[in-house]
């Protein structure tokens, strides 16, 4: 089915004038469709355009009174014509419910048997909901009726009302892009409160009623405190009335910003204990969606190519406000551990990007771009300008661009004009620099006889002249260090900085976005010194330095291996824990070093660290897992699960126990009865999910081939379970029994688009994807799947990517041998 172009969406804006939308759905009919009746009253210009819907059985049309042939329905447009000046228009529809978390999703709690829906209206997904002009400058305000089961409650953009037993009423909304519009339904737990005159609701699930009450005063705080904070930078109050955070299931994204009901995946209501670090970037999400009630709600894009003004600015404003206004204030270490390493991939793949992107894809090829370019590259470009601009020329631009655009769209040339009337001089060029040509700077340091100079190389396929405001950090064999401030504005600049000094690091707070290269001395004394370094945003920038050399092959990997097994035993941070662990195991074993001798001695030292953490702490809890993931010692486990030989202050609760009933699948120590077992003991959905996982992860020939029929065959399965196959079906110690499904993969992976729609099509295709297979062969077989043109969009930037990854594990196999 086509996906709207931009010419296609400049043409019908320059045509239409939306009014109003009065949606009125009936969620009453069953549990495979629901009932949809749109009323559009919109000024017309020409005499023809065209309306999206997508349903199971259009039943009627009606156009100013007059019929219109439904048959004239052709891959979810409806031609219009005969428009007049002003026009009323009536579709009345019979939708699908989904499970594909697009749409109107539908999920059935394992634990109760109780139905929850959502709705996400996301690109192309809001016409499988209701009938509507489905593109981004198509604005209108919303009305919104519900019929319902008389037990639920039902939540939208607009306050609702139950007028009837059953029967419930939406504030008419603010004007709203298509894509913002979603409604929440079912017998949902409900926690209110209210803030600045503002009404605060979080609802979840009734079997997460329990974990929603413990966690709502979390909850609720950070989202008072945002508020308070988000006041006071814009100097705009929100707009949007009521503030609701749902937490549902099955949810693709982290969350999604509709005005008034932002939507959550509900495993951030934690029904375990999990890490400071979690804590803190939940935090982060419920901010970056407040965020976008500002910038991308408030204000929003003309078009897809400015979406990194949505998700930049809103992930800049997330780690900013919460180190401000919360006490979660560990943010630039997430962002320099995880954030930003998630971006520099990105921006080195075949697949890189402007952050700032030419209006030239679809709208559907536009969600392969919500990537670690427009989250984290664009978060901390935006974090150099408002260093490059000030603080006060920054705010005045976005404020002075928030009320002249409000209830409306604007493009990126509308922020630089009111950034520019606020005082800026020179942002064409480095926007020029920054934002509109892709690629990543490589910054050195090399020691001279009297200092240290900077050098700063652009890429060679996308060269720009971009100036960089950081700092050069010095460390002594203790970890003590000193950091002086540079401008680098040319490719080598001098540094005072004395140059005997045990190690330099270039960019040490993560002030820019760039490669950051050690010299040899430095790389020498790592093991020593970098778990001295205080600074956990400077260890950050040292192992995103060792990943990166590595993965272009300029260092050996044993090197980095050696700097974690160094780093491990001293590391007091979990987000550090969690993310040289999942290095480790991701890319270190089984990619670029032999998996097998190297997981022995991780676990070695995480088990020691084990010892030395603070019982119950969340440093404890991090090491335990990563322990978890690389032990071989199936006794210890099952002995865990039994309740024996558990380290003190370790709570094994539920997700615990399937972190470690994974580990004992994946060894092959435990089978489908003992996995149904623990299913039993926990029946949630979320049990379930994690059954799935567990059964992918067993290595047997019988367990592969039918997880692999999940994958690749199963029309019907939930995007959780599929995710969940995926991602437990390849590990680099069973490269014997998944050997068959590298080139099955290559040869049915494409045919998953017949299946399903939207996001998951490109997810599953990236999660199944045969990682360790690190061959020639496969590169082959993946550059010819991402060249094919017949294969869906998302498949072949998912499969490209990959391949990318691969070619570049292959360089480092060939550049430093096995033994």
């Amino acid at each position: 089915m086509p996906s709207l172009t931009v010419d296609g969406a400049r043409t019908r804006a320059a045509s239409l004038t939306v009014h109003s939308y009065d949606v009125d759905l009936d969620l009453t009919r069953g549990d495979r469709t629901f009932g949809s009746t749109t009323r559009i009253v919109f000024s017309a210009t020409s005499q023809s355009s065209f309306l999206d819907v997508k349903p199971d059985e259009l039943t009627s049309v009606t156009l100013n009174g007059e019929a219109v042939d439904v048959a004239g329905l052709s891959d979810g447009r409806l031609a219009l014509t005969g428009l007049i000046a002003e026009n009323e228009l009536v579709v009345v529809a019979s939708m699908l419910y989904s499970n594909d978390g697009e749409g109107l999703h539908r999920s059935v709690d394992a634990a109760d048997g109780l139905t929850y829906l959502y709705a996400m209206s996301f690109l192309d997904a809001a016409p499988r909901i209701y009938a509507c002009f489905d593109q981004p400058d198509l604005k209108a305000p919303y009305k919104v009726k519900v019929t319902a089961p008389p037990e639920w409650i039902v939540l939208g953009n607009g306050a609702a009302t139950q007028v009837s037993p059953g029967r419930w009423e939406l504030a008419e909304t603010k004007p709203l892009s298509t894509y913002f519009v979603t409604l929440v339904a079912g017998p949902y737990h409900q926690i209110l409160d209210s803030h600045d005159g503002i009404p605060l609701g979080l609802v979840s699930r009734q079997s997460l009623g329990e974990a929603l009450d413990r966690e709502a005063e979390d909850l609720f705080t950070v989202t008072k405190q945002a508020f308070d904070e988000f006041h006071r930078l814009f100097g705009y109050r929100y707009p949007f009335g009521e503030y609701h955070q749902a937490f549902v299931p099955e949810f693709n994204a982290g969350a999604m910003e509709n005005p008034g009901c932002v939507t959550f995946r509900d495993a951030m209501v934690f029904r375990s204990a999990v890490t400071d670090g979690e804590r803190s970037s939940r935090a982060r999400t419920v901010v970056h969606e407040m965020a976008h009630q500002w910038f991308g709600d408030t204000v929003t894009m003309q078009w897809w190519n400015d979406l990194w003004l949505n998700e930049s600015f809103a992930e800049y404003m997330a780690h900013r406000v919460s180190t401000a206004a919360t006490k979660y204030t560990d943010n630039w270490i997430d962002f320099a551990f995880i954030r930003k390493w998630w971006g520099l991939q990105a921006d080195q793949r075949s697949s890189t990007h402007p952050v700032a992107a030419d209006a030239v894809k679809d709208a559907l090829a536009s969600l392969d771009d919500f990537d670690g370019i427009s989250y984290a590259k664009g978060a901390a470009v935006l974090k150099q300008l408002a260093a490059y601009l000030g603080d006060d020329v920054f705010l005045a631009g976005v404020r002075a661009h928030i009320n002249a655009n409000e209830f409306g769209n604007a493009t990126f040339a509308d922020l630089v004009e009111k950034w520019t009337e606020a005082g800026a001089v020179g942002l064409e060029a480095w926007a020029q620099n920054w934002l509109r040509t892709p690629g990543v700077d490589t910054i050195s340091a090399e020691r001279t006889a009297t200092g240290v100079k900077l050098r700063r190389i652009a890429p060679a396929a996308s060269p720009a002249n971009r100036p960089h405001k950081l700092t050069v950090g010095g460390y002594d064999e203790n970890g003590r260090g000193i950091s002086v401030p540079v401008l680098l504005d040319a490719d080598e600049v001098e540094v005072e900085l004395d140059p005997s000094i045990a190690v330099i690091v270039p960019d040490a707070a993560d002030d820019t976005w760039a490669k950051i290269r050690l010299d040899a001395d430095s790389l020498g004394r790592l093991t020593a010194v970098m778990p001295k370094i205080e600074d956990g945003v400077t260890r950050a920038v040292i192992l995103n330095s060792l990943r990166d050399a590595i993965a272009d092959a300029e260092l050996d990997p044993r090197l980095g291996f050696d700097v974690v097994l160094a780093a491990l035993p001293q590391e007091d941070s979990d987000i550090a824990v969690t993310t040289m662990v999942n290095w480790a195991l991701f890319r270190l074993l089984g990619g670029y070093l032999p998996y097998g001798p190297h997981r022995g001695q991780l676990a070695e030292v995480l088990a020691a660290r084990v010892g030395s953490t603070p019982a119950g702490s969340s440093l404890q809890l991090s090491v335990v897992r990563g322990l978890v993931r690389v032990s071989a010692d199936a006794d210890q486990l099952k002995g865990w699960l039994a309740g024996t030989g558990v380290p003190d202050g370790l709570a094994v609760d539920a997700e615990l126990r399937w972190d470690v009933t994974q580990q004992l699948a994946r060894l092959g120590a435990i089978g489908d009865a003992e996995i149904d077992a623990e299913l039993e003991r926990d029946h949630s959905s979320e049990g379930q999910v994690h059954a799935t996982e567990c059964r992918a992860a067993l290595p047997t020939p019988e367990a592969k081939e039918r997880a692999w029929e999940l994958i690749a065959t199963d029309a019907d399965v939930a995007n959780y379970d599929l995710y969940a196959a995926s991602t437990g079906f390849w590990h680099p110690s069973q490269a014997d029994v998944t050997a068959p499904y590298v080139e099955r993969y290559f040869a049915e992976i494409a045919g998953t688009e017949k299946l399903r729609s939207g996001w998951v099509v490109a997810r599953s295709a990236g999660l199944a994807f045969p990682r360790y297979a690190i061959e020639e062969r496969v590169v082959r077989l993946a550059e010819d799947l991402a060249a094919d043109e017949s294969v869906a969009a998302g498949i072949r930037r998912a499969v490209g990517d990959e391949a990318d990854d691969l070619k570049r594990a292959l360089a480092v196999r060939l550049a430093y041998p096995f033994d």
